[in-house]
């Protein structure tokens, strides 16, 4: 077994031993008929030129150098074609999909075997060990990796379950159309984002509607309006309703006048009513930010009835932790946590267990201001009123705190198309 990280840099010389550089790269060839990837030609490169050299040409790789079979200037020449994969530009640190752990993971090294006289990709490292080799720790990672001897860990995924779609592009494993959406929308949203403009298309319209508009709120609202640019009006309209509405006014907001105009047309009159309304608002206020989809109760009953009506009308709520209580014209009375309302005795009534003094903000405060009233007071999510105290929505912790915490721990940014 040899592993990519290993072979990458090696010194390499001709038979007689002169220097012609350092192992840049590998390149196996990958055919549908084919197991595993056999490799083909290797990368040399001396100062700033490339030698791409046929397998045939190599007398041994895994030494402490790579050896030809050949003088310098006699060397063969490979050209590489259509089914030839550089390794280490074309898969080390791309994304694949681990169904079995339902996640995304990253390509960390490469395992090759030897098998009579050729060399095979046969494994792909996701784990900690392929690190410490890139990082130069072989000694370190040969000591951690002792203990799972004569077993195949868990970091480690077999080439054949792994399907690449283009030279240049993230790999997933082979994956039911179905199992796509068991992925959290986050990872999606990481692998969407890491892919050409083709793919990603390809990808999103693989997904449920459900799903697809779970994905676009881990992206950013400009992202976003890149991603359903090519999709049918039909389709985004869909996929707004199942949004929440703060997410689908962002969206709306990067789209251009008449689009967006004629996307609140075809969704559902509650639905585009409410997101119409949070539009009405500056964009970095507590109306801005705000969602409509919040949880509230009648004054008048008791914790037992509060959690029957919850469990009819709350079944699509994003935030539960809060319940508001308002009377008939919605004017904001108390609060009680879910938490609360479900370790009362069924018949104390709510008003009973809600906490009268709330905090609340403004439909025209600023987002600062929501954000240190958040972060003060601990707070998962705040609820904005109008000017006579009637309740109209709720900001979210994320929402109020997307503009003042540090970018790294914002919604992930994606990369530029290539």
């Amino acid at each position: 077994m040899a592993y990519l990280s290993l072979l990458l840099g090696k010194p390499a010389a001709d038979v007689n031993g002169d220097s012609l550089g350092h192992l840049e790269d590998v390149i196996a060839s990958v055919r549908s008929q084919a197991a595993n990837p056999v490799v083909t030609a290797l990368v040399i490169r001396h100062q700033r030129t490339r030698s791409v050299v046929p397998i045939s040409a190599v007398a041994v790789l895994t030494a402490p150098a790579v050896s030809l079979t050949h003088a310098g200037r006699d060397v063969p020449r490979y050209e590489p074609g259509e089914h030839d994969l550089y390794l280490a530009r074309d898969v080390l640190d791309r994304q694949i999909i681990d169904v079995n752990g339902v996640r995304v993971v990253r390509v960390n090294d490469l395992e090759l075997a030897r098998v009579d006289n050729a060399y095979f990709l046969v494994n792909v490292d996701i784990g900690g060990l392929g690190l410490l080799r890139r990082l130069g720790l072989r000694g370190l990672a040969e000591r951690l990796g002792r203990g799972v001897r004569g077993k195949r860990p868990g970091n480690i995924i077999a080439w054949g379950d792994v399907e690449l779609l283009q030279a240049d592009q993230p790999m997933r494993l082979k994956v039911p159309g179905k199992k796509m959406s068991e992925l959290h929308p986050a990872d999606l949203a990481e692998l969407i984002s890491d892919l050409k403009r083709m793919h990603s298309d390809k990808l999103l319209a693989s997904l449920d509607v459900k799903t697809l508009a779970d994905t676009l709120e881990e992206v950013e609202p400009d992202f976003q309006a890149s991603l359903v640019e090519a999709m049918p009006d039909e389709k985004v309209a869909d996929v707004l309703e199942e949004m929440a509405p703060d997410e689908a006014a962002d969206l709306l907001a990067e789209l251009p006048q008449e689009r967006s105009r004629d996307l609140l047309e075809l969704m559902e009159k509650d639905e585009a009513e409410d997101v119409r309304h949070l539009l009405t608002f500056p964009e970095e206020s507590a109306g801005g930010i705000m969602t409509t989809d919040v949880a509230t109760l009648p004054e008048g009953l008791t914790a037992g009835e509060a959690l029957a009506l919850l469990r009819k009308t709350a079944r699509e709520m994003e935030t539960l932790t809060y319940l508001y209580v308002t009377d008939s014209t919605q004017h904001l009375l108390g609060v009680v946590s879910l938490h609360e309302l479900v370790l009362a005795d069924p018949s104390t009534p709510v008003v009973e267990c809600m906490h009268r003094r709330v905090v609340s903000v403004g439909l025209l405060d600023l987002q600062e201001d929501v954000a240190q009233a958040v972060s003060k007071y601990n707070l998962v999510a705040i609820p904005v009123v109008d000017s006579e105290q009637r309740l109209q929505g709720i900001v979210t912790a994320d929402d109020a705190l997307d503009k003042v915490i540090p970018t790294a721990w914002k919604k992930r940014l994606p990369r530029l198309y290539h």
